[in-house]
C-alpha cells in the first residue's frame, strides 16, 4: 500500500445520464426532495458505506457527481460500464449520474488532502432520503506521490466513505503507450477498482468470508495486510496501484477488464451485494 492509502490504484453544465432514469418517478423525486439532506454522513472513513452501497436495507437509489477539470471529462463507455457493473454488483437499480464541470485548481500534483478540499468546495451532491450520494473528481494533475521515473504512477484512490479521486491526465497518458489499451478501458478498471474499494475490499469494511489480504511492511518492517486480494487475476490486486502494472494486466488480457476474484464475490455478498 503507497503510504498506507487504503486504495491507491496506480494501477459537470449539468448533465443527467442513467440507464434506468425511465424508472424515476415524481413521487420518487418528491420525496427525496422533502428529506433532509445529510453532509457529514459523506465524510467519514473508508468502508464505512459498504453496505450502503450493497444493499437496499437504507438507500434504494444511487446518485453519482462527477467533477470533472474542462478537458478531462471521462469517456462515455467507462461510466456506461461503470452503471452496468454497479447493477450487477449491488442491489441499485436507480442509478443517476450528473456531471459538474470544474475549473482546473492549476497545480503540477495533487495531494489527497487538497483533492478532499476540493471536494468540500465543488461537491453538492449528498446523502438525502433513499438516496446515497458519491462524488467523483477527475483531475487534471498526477499525485503528488507519483514516481514517473520508476513508472510508479497512481490512477485513481478512494479517500473518504463516498469520495474517490480519477487521475484522468495519469489515465491518459497510460493508455497512449499501447494499441492494446483505450482511455475507456483504464478508466473503467480503476474505476471498479476503486468502488471496490468503497465496497469494504479488501478487509476495509466488507469482512472477509475467506483470508485472501496481500501481506506488506511497514516502515519498521513488521508485516501488514494491504488491503488488496492475494488471489491471481483478480482486480483488487496490489500491484495494480501502479500504473505499469494495470498496463500489463491489460495488455496480457488484449484489452479486457478483470473481474473480482470468487473470494471478493463471496465477501460482497455476505455484506448485503451481488
Amino acid at each position: 500500500m503507497k503510504k498506507n492509502i487504503y486504495s491507491v490504484l496506480t494501477l459537470m453544465l449539468v448533465l443527467i445520464f442513467s440507464c434506468s432514469k425511465d424508472s424515476n418517478t415524481e413521487k420518487d423525486v418528491d420525496e427525496d426532495a422533502n428529506q433532509p439532506i445529510d453532509r457529514a454522513a459523506s465524510f467519514r472513513s473508508i468502508g464505512d458505506s459498504a453496505n450502503d452501497f450493497l444493499s437496499n436495507d437504507e438507500f434504494d437509489k444511487l446518485k453519482i457527481e462527477i467533477g470533472y477539470v474542462r478537458g478531462f471529462r471521462p469517456t462515455v463507455g467507462a461510466i456506461a460500464d461503470l452503471v452496468e457493473f454497479l447493477k450487477e454488483r449491488t442491489f441499485k437499480e436507480i442509478i443517476e449520474i450528473e456531471y459538474k464541470e470544474l475549473e482546473s485548481p492549476n497545480k503540477e500534483t495533487l495531494t489527497l488532502q487538497e483533492i478532499d478540499d476540493l471536494q468540500r468546495k465543488d461537491r453538492t451532491a449528498f446523502n438525502q432520503g433513499k438516496t446515497l450520494a458519491v462524488y467523483i473528481y477527475f483531475a487534471d494533475a498526477p499525485s503528488d506521490s507519483d514516481e514517473p521515473e520508476e513508472d510508479l504512477v497512481t490512477l485513481g484512490a478512494v479517500y473518504r466513505n463516498t469520495s474517490m479521486v480519477i487521475y484522468e491526465s495519469t489515465i491518459r497518458n497510460l493508455a497512449s503507450k499501447s494499441s492494446l489499451i483505450s482511455v475507456a478501458t483504464v478508466e473503467t478498471a480503476t474505476l471498479i477498482h476503486e468502488f471496490g474499494h468503497l465496497f469494504g475490499l479488501v478487509n476495509i469494511g466488507s469482512e472477509m468470508v475467506n483470508p485472501h489480504e496481500g501481506i506488506t511492511t511497514d516502515d519498521d518492517g513488521n508485516e501488514i495486510g494491504n488491503k488488496h486480494c492475494d488471489r491471481p487475476n483478480c482486480l483488487m490486486r496490489a500491484e495494480l496501484e501502479f500504473g505499469a502494472g494495470m498496463g500489463k494486466m491489460l495488455t496480457a488480457r488484449n484489452g479486457q477488464v478483470p473481474d473480482f476474484d470468487v473470494e471478493c464475490l463471496l465477501d460482497l455478498d455476505a455484506n448485503g451485494g451481488r
